[in-house]
């Protein structure tokens, strides 16, 4: 089974028409520092180039990790003498992957890299969690290298890049015992060691996912005497050159195959990325927006995957005389899945794209900003709702470790916590709330749809931007009256998380309406979001006007 072949909507965001500026963004950054033998001649000629390398992942993922997932959620990695050691299947995937070429797919090909766009690198997320979630986190590590990519100097680029093309693992040190959510309390000690020419790195680290990797990024405290996220600076930390042991593997609920550990620094030599102090207000913002995408694309995979068991089982069970999926009640389940799953999935596309304009673009910059907190909430609450809505089409069954529907009920659990909870996604949310900017953009897709509608006339889709329209405008009223008091006041702030699921819904009802436009596919899921965004924004307008 093909992954990617399997399922046309990947092929669909492919080649969507806003990639031709997408391939010229990232093609064109490129081009300012050289050319190569290997960029693509034009666009059709990279979409080739993306097509053939999705389609060879595609095989991978249903070829060998998701045959293997079962297996690696059952023996997980053992912490063998200090050192993580995956699970046999883990390393196949591993090192099918890394046979493949298919590691280091954003990196410039200065770095040996693919030079893909963001597009590609959460398409392949979305195709790789599918099989398997749990391995989809030790993959999408590897965004670290974006981070080296952006901010490092050349040599550091020149020593470690390359060396992630080849397969080398990655992580993200972040999290301590007192330091969640709240980086700023980040304690691990950085010092200048001169006489030997580094960092030295003494501490604790915990909840580190791939906590052994090859390579780490590790946020430590580099100003003696500070106490907040001006005293933070970033460094890359090469397990080879030791100073650090693995002190336990935490024993979880799911993603059972991706070790989570516990670490302990030993005065380990470490090399500054960028500058002194930026570590937490530029560095580690700039990946976490990576990974909040990232965790959307697993979200997405998460949910595919359910669908897909869901149908299956569905459409073989039998029950008074004939297969369950002939009931509405659960025909209506199905179609919910399904609706939400498309989407989460066009909201992430999109984002992508202008994550990948903004290398060239600030106006698309902003977007990218914007859209990214609703994509990490509304594809992680997704997730969490098919994987449940999934066990409740199996019935007993699914409560049964025999159906893979029980071991995504737990992979989903972590989706809406970890890279920043939901209600994190919501605080970020507020900023784009205040200042309009969300608004601003429902009016842009309004204005596409309309040009779209003028230039071909169809009554159905024209009936469903008018719903939207209205929905849009009971927001605004939700929104006035939330704010009547101030932005600040603590009326908004306790309405921020409705007014972001009713904007979030408007969002996806025009993306799938747009998609709608290019296949008629779309319009059963447009009508959900459709219907949602009208419901979910009267009912919050009446609760807050009775309050």
């Amino acid at each position: 089974m093909n992954f990617y072949t399997d399922n046309e909507k990947l092929s669909f965001y492919l080649h969507h028409p806003d990639m031709e500026q997408v391939v010229a963004a990232k093609e064109n950054n490129y081009a300012a520092a050289g050319t190569h033998p290997e960029a693509p001649a034009n666009k059709e000629e990279a979409l080739e180039q993306y097509d053939m390398v999705m389609r060879l992942l595609g095989d991978i993922a249903g070829d060998i990790i998701a045959p293997n997932a079962e297996e690696v959620d059952h023996v997980g990695p053992q912490l063998v003498d200090g050192r993580v050691e995956y699970a046999p299947g883990t390393r196949q995937n591993l090192d099918a992957l890394v046979q493949s070429g298919l590691y280091g797919m954003t990196l410039s090909r200065q770095y040996n890299g693919l030079n893909f766009p963001r597009v590609t690198a959460v398409m392949a997320a979305e195709i790789i969690a599918r099989a398997d979630v749990g391995f989809a986190t030790i993959w999408g590590l590897q965004d670290c290298a974006d981070t080296v990519q952006q901010f490092a100097n050349e040599a550091l680029k020149e020593k470690y890049l390359p060396r992630i093309y080849k397969g080398a693992t990655c992580s993200m040190d972040l999290t301590e015992p007192d330091a969640g959510s709240d980086l700023q309390s980040v304690r691990l000690k950085a010092t200048w060691d001169e006489a030997n020419n580094c960092w030295r790195l003494n501490g604790v680290k915990r909840f580190i996912t791939n906590g052994d990797a090859d390579l780490h990024l590790v946020l430590a405290r580099s100003e003696e005497g500070s106490t907040d996220g001006r005293g933070l600076s970033y460094f890359i930390f090469d397990r080879a050159d030791g100073g650090m042991v693995v002190r336990r593997i935490e024993n979880k609920m799911g993603i059972k195959g991706s070790p989570t550990a516990e670490l302990q620094f030993n005065n380990a030599p470490a090399q500054i990325v960028g500058e002194r102090r930026l570590g937490l207000i530029k560095y580690v913002m700039s990946l976490m927006n990576g990974a909040r995408l990232g965790v959307g694309a697993q979200s997405i995979g998460l949910c595919e995957a359910a669908c897909r068991e869901a149908e299956a089982y569905a459409a073989s069970r039998e029950q008074f005389g004939k297969t369950i999926d002939q009931f509405p009640a659960v025909q209506d389940l199905l179609a919910q899945m399904r609706a939400r799953t498309d989407g989460a999935r066009s909201l992430m596309y999109e984002t992508a794209r202008y994550v990948d304009l903004s290398a060239t673009s600030k106006p698309a910059s902003r977007v990218a900003d914007i859209l990214t907190p609703l994509v990490k909430l509304n594809a992680s609450e997704f997730a969490n709702q098919c994987a449940y809505d999934c066990i409740q089409v199996h019935g007993g069954s699914g409560f049964m470790k025999e159906y893979a529907c029980e071991r995504l009920y737990r992979d989903a659990r972590i989706l809406s916590i970890y890279e920043g909870t939901s209600q994190l996604q919501v605080v970020a949310a507020m900023k784009g709330i205040a200042s309009g900017a969300y608004l601003k953009q429902i009016e842009a897709y309004d204005a596409s749809v309309s040009e779209a509608l003028n230039a071909q006339p169809d009554d159905e889709l024209a009936h469903l931007r008018t719903l939207l329209c209205e929905a849009t405008e009971t927001y605004r009223k939700l929104y006035d009256t939330a704010a009547a008091e101030g932005t600040s006041s603590l009326r908004f702030e306790h309405s921020t998380r409705a007014l972001t699921e009713v904007l979030s819904y408007i969002i996806m009802g025009y993306l799938l309406l747009l998609d709608s436009m290019r296949d008629k596919s779309f319009i059963a899921s447009c009508r959900f979001f459709v219907k949602e965004s009208i419901g979910q924004s009267a009912r919050r307008l009446a609760e807050l006007q009775n309050c």
